[in-house]
């Protein structure tokens, strides 16, 4: 594969020259498919053109890659994306109309690997050393992340005074992240013949109360940090029934919480675990699955004051959840600031506007180059 040239017509303006730089990379980076799992392609991609940068040392983990500046400056900024797409959705080749580029994986998140990897090829001397970080596997299972795997197995590589995920937010900065598990609610009846339900409990039927329950469940908002955060707890798969003529006598309820920062793992499943227990009996099950922890807004350290500083924009809570808390549970201060919006991510019609690209690069140029 060659490297992407953008030829600038006479007179065109350095901004122009970047906007094209920019978009073409994320062109080029959409158009190599990398669906979790299968990002090896993408890393090799990357290998090659930081491995073109003498300003770089490179280190591959697994399908991680890890490009670091060693010019001993007091500080070090971590920038951080994960190269894994979602399934394709008839989205898998890049097309640009206009200003906006469209595919998979558009915002979530070539784009923002876009803006890592011409920052990264740029910068030679920035006033901060910076830490690029592509990594795998962050849209399966947390039991698959390839950030994870990184501290785990090379975590000198990830330390940093700060961090920015890369992460679709619009060019706005969000803060911290809120965390999310799943519990598994069983549901026990008695088998019968559906001639005879009488003889039997059907333990589907259960589930009406307990979903009127989810239904008006009443979040909590709580303000951190000045930010305010909004929790949600779902309903999001159910599986029950033996044959169609026989009264059940088990259903399985999924549901999914999403919990503020000021709450960890075992008080947010404790909640659930109140939320539901008028309509728990001896012999049900609730069983907690995966789950990963929230991450406590970072808002005052210099280098992301700094950045606020600099984009202009109003700092937000982030309501999912993103790898921020697996900095923040290391010490190291986060926030998601990134191109594209999140509302389009994993959607078939997927895009991000050069625009965001353009602003969420000089915004970052700025912050390493002049970080005062």
């Amino acid at each position: 594969m060659v490297d992407v040239v953008v030829a600038a017509d006479a007179g065109t303006s350095g901004a122009e020259e970047l906007r094209r730089r920019l978009v073409a990379r994320t062109v080029e980076f959409i158009d190599i498919p990398s669906v979790s799992f299968a990002e090896a392609p993408m890393v090799e991609r990357l290998e090659t053109l930081l491995g073109d940068c003498p300003h770089l040392q490179l280190t591959r983990v697994g399908d991680n890659l890890v490009a670091r500046t060693m010019l001993g400056r007091a500080r070090r900024l971590v920038l951080a994306g994960h190269t894994d797409t979602v399934p394709v959705n008839g989205n898998a080749v890049a097309r640009v109309e206009g200003d906006v580029v469209w595919g998979l994986g558009a915002a979530d998140m070539k784009a923002g690997l876009a803006v890592m990897t011409e920052l990264a090829r740029a910068n030679r001397t920035p006033e901060l050393d910076v830490t690029y970080v592509f990594y795998a596997r962050e849209e399966v299972a947390s039991e698959h992340s390839g950030l994870e795997e990184l501290f785990r197995a090379r975590p000198e590589l990830l330390v940093g005074d700060a961090a920015i995920l890369g992460e679709p937010t619009a060019g706005r900065i969000e803060a911290g992240c809120q965390g999310t598990l799943r519990v598994t609610i069983t549901l026990r009846g008695i088998r019968a013949h559906t001639a005879r339900p009488w003889t039997g409990r059907n333990a589907i039927h259960r589930l009406g109360a307990l979903l009127n329950t989810l239904h008006s469940f009443e979040p909590r908002q709580p303000v951190i940090s000045g930010l305010q955060f909004r929790e949600a707890l779902q309903a999001v798969s159910v599986h029950g029934g033996v044959a169609g003529n026989v009264v059940p006598d088990e259903v399985s309820l999924v549901v999914n919480h999403r919990f503020a920062p000021d709450r960890d793992i075992h008080a947010a499943t404790e909640a659930v675990r109140a939320a539901v227990a008028e309509h728990l009996e001896d012999g049900d099950g609730f069983e907690l699955g995966d789950c990963s922890p929230a991450g406590y807004p970072a808002v005052d350290h210099p280098l992301l004051v700094a950045l606020q500083r600099q984009s202009g924009a109003e700092v937000e809570a982030k309501l999912g959840w993103t790898d921020v808390a697996r900095f923040a549970a290391r010490g190291v201060p986060a926030v998601n600031f990134g191109p594209g919006d999140s509302m389009l991510a994993h959607r078939a019609d997927e895009r991000v506007e050069a625009a965001s690209l353009l602003t969420v690069y000089r915004t970052i140029e700025d912050l390493i180059t002049n970080p005062a």
